[in-house]
């Protein structure tokens, strides 16, 4: 791989996560009604996914998907509903305030560790953005004529260096904002907001198709 190519990757990857999208906004939401530090976990569970996508393109899923009718749109709609229930739960949110959660146990902190990393997992499998890049625009980087697998490592860690950082910088800026973002009447705005952006990430996703498909 040329390092010319590589810099168009890395620009293609910054204008990819740099622009709010669900796994954006799960970790901003995550960030105002608890803290930074906390966001960490959802993160994570947003990049398990995408080295989960990554992966099967690499091994050649990603062309399975893109062939077989009936599995693509199984996995595409079981997105789109968890998009529009998370979308619909914002709507329908009546909180007018955030809540800072009271402080718990242990036990209780770890399984709420555990539900944000699932929450993460979740979101960044049902992510618009990233399958359309993983199923049909990362393996345009490849240079078939080299040997493949240092080409997937060198793009994927690229990919998860810039989601992990800027998912972690809109988690820090979402925390400076948040005196402001709790006075009363903010948390309502936010959740219609949110919950406009869910719905319309599974309305795209919807709209997408197979690779192949006429």
């Amino acid at each position: 791989m040329s390092i010319d190519t590589w810099l168009l990757y890395v620009l293609a990857v910054l204008v990819l996560t740099i622009t709010p999208g669900p796994a954006v906004l799960m970790c901003v939401t995550n960030s105002i009604n608890s803290s930074a530090r906390m966001t960490l976990y959802p993160a994570l569970g947003n990049i398990t996914s995408l080295i989960g996508i990554m992966s099967c393109s690499a091994i050649g899923i990603g062309a399975v998907l893109a062939s077989s009718a009936v599995v693509f749109t199984v996995i595409k709609y079981l997105g789109v509903l968890y998009l529009l229930y998370l979308g619909i739960s914002s709507l329908r949110s009546k909180a007018s305030d955030f809540e800072l959660p009271a402080d718990t146990d242990i036990s209780g902190a770890r399984n709420n560790r555990l539900r944000l990393y699932v929450k993460g997992m979740l979101v960044g499998a049902s992510n618009p953005k990233a399958l359309l890049f993983f199923t049909a625009f990362f393996p345009q980087f490849i240079n078939p004529a080299a040997a493949k697998l240092p080409q997937f490592l060198v793009l994927g860690l690229t990919f998860v260096f810039f989601e992990f950082s800027v998912l972690m910088l809109y988690a820090i800026f979402a925390e400076r904002m948040g005196p402001w973002l709790r006075s009363r009447g903010k948390a309502r705005m936010f959740n219609q907001l949110s919950g406009g952006i869910f719905v319309a990430a599974a309305m795209l996703l919807a709209t997408v198709k197979r690779a192949n498909a006429d």
